[in-house]
């Protein structure tokens, strides 16, 4: 078969359910050089800082639903999304995705390669 199909919610979410959700869809979706996820924040909820220099990957957030501010905190700055929006990060910026609207956001993010 040349496609995959999967749901949000077939693998379990690695976020506890009253910050939102993320489901990882890499494997359900098998494949080999490409990260996929869904992301949702309540208000006030934020995801892990990180950066992937260890894995040498760039990634790209898209906003599904809401407003984000994703935290560039080696330079100081903050870029605000809304829905419709998107952003690509090198491996070696340290980012962190933090809900401060009234509504959850939804996020697709990608990341390669692996």
């Amino acid at each position: 078969m040349g496609y995959d199909i999967a749901t949000k919610t077939d693998p379990e979410s690695v976020v506890p359910e009253e910050w939102g959700g993320m489901w990882f869809l890499k494997d359900e979706l098998e494949t080999t050089d490409l990260g996929i996820s869904v992301l949702e924040l309540e208000p006030d909820g934020k995801g892990k800082e990180h950066d992937e220099t260890h894995t040498g990957q760039e990634e790209v957030y898209f906003v599904v639903a809401g407003t984000v501010d994703i935290e560039l905190p080696d330079s100081d700055e903050t870029v605000t999304l809304e829905a419709d929006d998107a952003i690509r990060l090198d491996s070696e910026v340290t980012r962190q995705i933090h809900n401060r609207g009234d509504g959850r956001a939804k996020l697709v993010l990608v990341g390669a390669p692996l």
